[in-house]
């Protein structure tokens, strides 16, 4: 892998890091889970972005995108980090379902639901988990029944309930996995789309240990949509819902940028602390765990560096994205972990306004927040049964 980057990607990052500091907002935007109107001004950043063709970089200019292959991306997601910009509200749309429409849909759906979904219009959750179904995704039980509208037309029939569905307490649009009734397991199911506003669908919203409703449950009771919101084929559900769990657990999901800025963050820390410490340096241990979490974040770049360059290549993500899922969010909980020793008591205290609007990181929220990555994507103990059985061959 050669490690340089080549004129026209330097020229890229220029680009991008020049639109970024023009427009990037001043002060920070209230959080997307916290209120409706927090959504909507994140909504708003997104129609900003896509004003300047960066809401999905990746994507063919028809759909919304600029058509760059992944590398520019890695770039591009290395200077909006760098630029302190919003979180992505839609992030289950543009870097899940979007990836998957692009390898599984057809032309016409890609038509209908890529543009919005780039600009912002439409914002997505994932309405995969059930109560008796989290990690183990093939025991779910809602279903999809075949029917015919009034005028004649394809349509299935949704009912169940969902969990844990990410944004699911603001968001638009839902896209599930449903099985048809009476087939078991990874047999039966059907990747479908449905607007979360319409007759029969009843969502409530789950507040987090913050207070945000980051994700909700909801219930559907005889949930009409078209044929034409099914991905793919019939039944060919589980294989879909694969792909997008490669794209969420091994490359885009979480974007090694996330981990350098959070790292470089943490070292600027350290070294604040030495400097107005009496004892400054008298803890190697905790400047080892430093050390650690910068050279982590630094090693997961290049393995995603190598993914991408696989893939532009022609090859697929395959179980080893569960190998990237363990390590980044093994990563995440180690890096907010130490700072928190490095802040030791003061960790406790909630940041200042004016701390957060000069860019200082919320250590004890990210923290808490990293406590969930074992578990979301596919709990870490599903991934190593992964690994085992589909990397290295060992009896179930």
């Amino acid at each position: 892998m050669d490690l340089n980057y080549t004129p026209q990607q330097n020229a890229f990052r220029a680009e991008v890091r020049s639109w970024l500091e023009a427009n990037v907002p001043k002060q920070p935007l209230e959080h997307y889970d916290a209120t409706r109107e927090g959504f909507e001004a994140h909504r708003q950043w997104e129609a900003t972005l896509k004003s300047g063709d960066w809401g999905m970089v990746t994507w063919p200019k028809e759909y919304g995108g600029r058509g760059v292959d992944l590398i520019q991306w890695l770039i591009f997601e290395e200077e909006y980090y760098r630029a302190g910009a919003p979180g992505r509200v839609n992030q289950n749309g543009i870097f899940l379902l979007g990836p998957t429409l692009m390898e599984f849909g057809t032309h016409e759906q890609k038509q209908r639901f890529l543009p919005p979904m780039a600009a912002g219009e439409e914002i997505w959750a994932q309405a995969w988990s059930e109560p008796q179904a989290g990690s183990d995704l093939a025991g779910i039980r809602a279903t999809a029944q075949r029917a015919k509208n009034a005028n004649g037309d394809d349509e299935y029939v949704l009912n169940g309930h969902k969990i844990w569905s990410s944004r699911g307490a603001f968001a638009d649009w839902a896209f599930g996995l449903f099985r048809e009734p009476g087939s078991e397991r990874h047999k039966g199911t059907s990747l479908i789309f449905f607007r979360l506003d319409q007759p029969g669908v009843t969502r409530n919203p789950i507040r987090k240990i913050n207070g945000h409703p980051g994700f909700a449950e909801i219930f559907l009771e005889d949930v009409r949509v078209p044929a034409f919101n099914r991905l793919g084929d019939e039944g060919q559900g589980w294989h879909i819902c694969m792909a997008t769990a490669g794209f969420e657990r091994g490359l885009m999901l979480r974007s090694p940028a996330r981990y350098q800025a959070a790292a470089a963050k943490l070292a600027a820390l350290w070294q604040a602390r030495k400097v107005n410490s009496r004892d400054a340096g008298a803890d190697p241990v905790l400047e080892a765990d430093v050390i650690r979490a910068f050279m982590n974040a630094e090693a997961y770049a290049l393995s995603i560096y190598q993914t991408a360059s696989r893939l532009i290549a022609g090859a697929k993500i395959g179980p080893e994205a569960s190998t990237n899922k363990i390590f980044w969010s093994e990563l995440d909980i180690h890096l907010h972990r130490t700072a928190l020793a490095i802040l030791g008591e003061e960790a406790e205290l909630l940041p200042s306004a004016a701390r957060l609007a000069a860019g200082d990181p919320d250590w004890l929220d990210d923290y808490i927040f990293s406590l969930a990555g074992p578990i979301y994507a596919g709990s870490n103990e599903i991934q190593r049964n992964i690994i085992a059985e589909r990397m290295l061959g060992l009896p179930r």
